[in-house]
């Protein structure tokens, strides 16, 4: 559920339509190196991060970023990926320095894949790049009658309890569950106090952020509410022991565990700093219940939810997924808002790489 300090101010957007967003950014991967199939991909998972509200992992954030590394030959945009090891339950992927937001979608078809014939089917993937929004990954289960998990362990960006330097990732989890007549449940949060991306949004937009998200250089968590300084360090959730940190901080250590250890690749501190690991996992409904049930009793579950009664200052309780499916409709309807910032900068890039220009609403 994202705060709406991270979200762009309406006087400073430029609203786009997602098929144009779509076909813009798949022809400037394409112009970077990467093949069309992918190049594809790759802007569909960036454009349904923007539709579903995610904007820290839409276009505004990692397309130029993604572009510079790809420039760089930090990210290879062809990359040789192969199954290293493998039974009829799991396997384990070698990314080649592949882009997660194209790699991490296969790896889950071959976990839907082993699912269908073993019940439950988990892909580790080792020596990755950035995965983009877990929850897409996690989602691609949901039409077949699935459960998915999502999980990635990129490089350090945050501090763990007590402690004044970064050891571990943000290393989000994602879980998605359907539903018969509800939207699926959808839960896709970083381990941190805050992904780190919302942190540069509320940077570029100069907002005053929530205090508990994040720490000053020396590692103290900053509890006032405030602008985002210069140089800042990543609080786990919970920001301090006194209300939790220990819990993020636990959790971001088990996605380390299954990501990185699990499939071979070390832990963060040793690894190169842009390699990010990933794991994958299918759970056939039908293996474990009979599929309408869970879905109607899913129904159930989600609505009784939603039925709480809200406490004093609020207007309802949310589930997982819920705000994100709402935005999406909203956004299909009315366009993805951009930052004019980041209108400029898609001026600039599609100019530089010979690309047609963004079709905004200006024009």
């Amino acid at each position: 559920m994202v705060l709406e300090v991270f979200h762009v101010k309406e006087a400073d957007a430029v609203r786009v339509r997602h098929e144009d967003l779509r076909a813009t950014v798949a022809a400037l991967f394409l112009k970077a190196g990467v093949p069309s199939a992918d190049a594809a991909l790759g802007a569909d998972v960036l454009v349904a991060a923007d539709l579903r509200g995610v904007d820290s992992h839409g276009v505004s954030n990692m397309l130029r970023s993604y572009l510079q590394r790809y420039a760089s030959g930090e990210i290879n945009p062809r990359p040789n990926w192969r199954i290293t090891r493998e039974t009829p339950a799991i396997a384990n992927i070698d990314c080649d320095g592949g882009l997660g937001i194209v790699i991490a979608p296969k790896a889950m078809e071959l976990a839907i894949q082993k699912a269908r014939n073993t019940g439950v089917g988990v892909v580790t993937m080792a020596r990755g790049r950035h995965v983009g929004m877990a929850a897409y990954h996690a989602m691609l289960a949901l039409p077949h009658d699935m459960i998915g998990v999502c999980l990635s362990a990129p490089n350090v960006q945050v501090v763990p309890t007590f402690g004044a330097i970064e050891r571990l990732g943000t290393n989000p989890i994602a879980v998605a569950a359907p539903a018969k007549d509800e939207p699926p449940f959808v839960y896709d949060a970083a381990t941190s106090a805050v992904a780190v991306n919302k942190i540069r949004l509320a940077q570029r937009m100069d907002a005053v952020i929530p205090g508990g998200l994040i720490a000053d250089a020396s590692g103290v968590p900053i509890m006032a509410d405030g602008k985002v300084p210069a140089q800042f360090k990543m609080l786990p959730t919970g920001a301090t022991r006194e209300i939790g940190s220990h819990k993020g901080y636990g959790l971001a250590c088990v996605v380390e565990i299954l990501c990185s250890i699990l499939s071979g690749s070390g832990f963060a501190v040793v690894n190169p700093s842009a390699w990010a690991q990933h794991y994958v996992a299918a759970y056939r409904i039908d293996a474990f219940s009979d599929v309408d049930e869970f879905k109607t009793t899913m129904d159930e579950f989600l609505r009784m939810l939603k039925a709480t009664p809200p406490a004093p200052g609020h207007e309802r309780v949310l589930v997982p997924g819920q705000p994100e499916a709402e935005e999406e409709v909203e956004r299909r309807a009315h366009g993805i808002p951009l930052h004019k910032e980041v209108i400029q900068w898609f001026d600039s890039i599609c100019a530089e790489m010979s690309v047609p220009s963004l079709r905004t609403a200006r024009g």
